[in-house]
């Protein structure tokens, strides 16, 4: 058995998770195996990552066949999934780590997805002891750190019982690419998921076991509150998911305080607060910049949404699966995200306001994704004692399910800054 199993280690995610895991500074700590359905593609992945199967043990899987699934998900205690679509092929292997009390993390941004596994398998998997997470790539570990490092502040400051009124996150993106595999689930999502089930996945608290308050409504334009200089922007399209998991954050620690009531003390300082909203958007030159974005980008949604040609004639122009990035590209790409988060104000109509910083240098979608996943999937493997308590097992979050170990794995892998100070009131005072 070993420590950890990528599934998919012949894609183009799947290979730079490999290269990363290979060169690990922990690496004398853990085991790991690649397991893909073609060999002669993972040999390729072996010889390139100059690996050695007396060290590094190969499996043979095809996501197709339950009996494959089952039988390499008992060989590791976390599983790494890069095999999307998600609604097609990742259903199997959650369902085997589950039935076998594994973890298991993946990159999905397949909200709609995430909704079904949550109905079919959290219940199993707090019984299994298996920990499930979702979305532990771009989409969604920045926005559900930034929500959480911000409310560590408010409260610092404020003390245990200061609560969220909004949480703003406004992305910066350098470099940015898209992959064939990404582009290829986008497809997937717009022609064969039921229009009831991608309806069903935009609603306000559509993953979270508790309804809270609604978030602002999307729209053309953005502002960044309490900035020096006015800062606008868009409806990122990311959105849609991030906020989801954030909210799926915001609820289980909302559950356990509900259910924790007669201790309050041992998860107030988790809880964001029964009136918590949150939104974000991508950071454009101009607000005429941004509203001609806007409709640019609607436009083009419509057309992929409504149209099969159009869907046809993008999938000839997009990477196909297995294709990526360059390496000058992975390299130089970088991402900058700033969010200002207020507090609901005191007896006095005093608010807290805080603001949070997550800077990653590289590829945000391909080189930083496969870092921060493969960190999440250490966390499962070498740091159990020390995760937060909420995670015992489930369908849960980065958050929920490593908090500040992830938060300081991030920050020791050298491409990542997080930090988070108090912005009015007094002078800008940083705290992590």
């Amino acid at each position: 058995m070993v420590d950890i199993v990528v599934l998919g280690a012949t894609g183009y995610t799947g290979r730079l998770i490999a290269q990363y895991l290979a060169t690990h500074p922990q690496r004398s700590s853990f085991t790991f195996g690649l397991a893909a359905r073609s060999q002669s593609a993972l040999e390729k992945v072996f010889r390139g990552l100059n690996l050695s199967k007396d060290d590094v043990p190969a499996f043979s899987v095809d996501v197709t066949n339950p009996s494959d699934v089952d039988a390499v998900v008992q060989q590791a205690k976390v599983v790494i999934n890069t095999i999307g679509p998600y609604w097609r092929w990742g259903t199997s292997v959650v369902r085997a780590c589950v039935h076998h009390g594994r973890h298991y993390v993946d990159l999905t941004g397949e909200v709609h997805w995430i909704k079904d596994i949550i109905f079919e398998l959290d219940y199993a998997a707090v019984k299994s002891g298996s920990i499930v997470v979702p979305c532990c790539g771009l989409d969604s570990v920045p926005s559900d750190v930034l929500a959480f490092v911000a409310n560590k502040t408010l409260k610092t400051f404020g003390g245990p019982s200061t609560t969220i009124d909004l949480s703003t996150s406004a992305w910066k993106l350098g470099g940015a690419s898209i992959s064939g595999g990404t582009f290829s689930t986008i497809l997937t999502a717009l022609g064969d998921v039921p229009k009831h089930k991608m309806l069903a996945a935009r609603q306000n608290f559509a993953l979270s076991p508790v309804k809270g308050t609604h978030s602002p409504r999307p729209r053309m334009l953005y502002t960044l509150p309490y900035s020096h200089r006015p800062i606008y922007g868009a409806w990122y399209f990311m959105a849609i998911t991030n906020s989801q998991i954030v909210q799926r954050s915001w609820g289980l620690y909302e559950l356990a305080r509900r259910v924790n009531h007669h201790n309050a003390t041992a998860v107030a300082s988790f809880s964001y607060g029964p009136n918590f909203k949150y939104e974000e958007f991508v950071i454009l030159p101009s607000a005429l910049y941004a509203m001609t974005y806007s409709i640019i980008f609607a436009a083009i949604a419509a057309l992929l949404v409504f149209f099969q040609p159009a869907r046809w004639f993008a999938q000839r122009l997009m990477p196909r699966p297995g294709e990526g990035p360059s390496e000058k590209q992975l390299q130089g790409g970088s991402v900058k995200i700033t969010n200002i988060t207020s507090s609901i104000p005191n007896s006095q109509g005093e608010k807290i306001i805080v603001r949070s910083i997550f800077q990653g240098r590289g590829d945000p979608g391909y080189f930083l994704s496969s870092i921060m996943i493969s960190e999440c999937a250490l966390a499962l493997a070498l740091d159990g004692a020390t995760l937060p308590q909420i995670s015992k097992g489930g369908i849960l979050t980065p958050m929920t399910a490593f908090g500040d170990v992830l938060v300081e794995r991030l920050r020791k892998s050298g491409r990542f800054d997080i930090e988070s100070e108090l912005l009015v009131g007094t002078e800008p005072r940083k705290t992590r």
